[in-house]
């Protein structure tokens, strides 16, 4: 059973099942500040987790919880509300929280799709030299969940490809695939958080370095 219509919840129908209730129908927006936003997610997982006592949930949460500079943020607090309810409340569940999530189409806030139109556009931005990013296409975020949605029962995994891109890299390898360069300037700021890779995760993307990675997403996704 899959709630929600968006790139995670179309990413998971392949591996739909009756026994499982993937939640993917939360606010996708990181920037989000509306209470009546966060309140809808947390209504609607509420009512289909008391509707539906016996399934097993999978929830999608967000690395951004490691994230220091994020601590106050709107959205880092509802996701850590939304893992805080599915735990006491809920007797079977896994809770994968992911890094940025590439896919097809999706919230045009999101990392990739901002920087894409940016230089499609011809839209000058700002990058920070010092900042790093983790990735991961919804694709895989469907296929790892399937092959161990059994193996993982009430815990909290991260889910990324497990390595932190910087945005320079990120930009020179977009710039090639979309053969357009970017209007950009860097300024020496940013930072970035450790993060613990999951031995799975490691597993799963076992011979496949970040470069090729990053150009997998981008040949598969923009």
């Amino acid at each position: 059973m899959i709630i929600g219509n968006g790139i995670l919840a179309t990413a998971v129908r392949p591996y739909d099942r009756e026994e499982i209730l993937f939640f993917a129908s939360g606010v996708s927006n990181s920037l989000e500040k509306n209470p009546a936003e966060f309140e809808r997610e947390i209504s609607l997982l509420t009512k289909v987790t008391e509707e539906f006592p016996d399934k097993k949930i999978v929830y999608f949460s967000t690395c951004s919880i490691y994230d220091p500079t994020k601590k106050d943020s709107p959205y880092v607090n509802h996701k850590l509300n939304a893992e805080k309810f599915i735990t006491e409340q809920c007797k079977n569940f896994v809770i994968f929280r992911i890094g940025n999530a590439v896919g097809r189409g999706g919230n045009p806030n999101t990392l990739i799709n901002f920087l894409k139109n940016s230089i499609l556009s011809g839209n000058k931005f700002t990058i920070h030299n010092n900042a790093r990013r983790i990735l991961i296409g919804t694709d895989d975020i469907a296929l790892f969940t399937e092959q161990y949605l059994d193996v993982f029962n009430n815990e909290i995994i991260n889910l990324t490809y497990p390595y932190q891109y910087s945005l320079p890299e990120i930009l020179s390898l977009l710039e090639e695939h979309l053969g357009k360069k970017a209007e950009y300037e860097n300024i020496n700021e940013g930072s970035y958080y450790n993060i613990e890779f999951n031995p799975r995760t490691e597993s799963f993307f076992h011979g496949i370095s970040s470069e090729d990675y990053l150009r997998k997403l981008f040949s598969a996704y923009l």
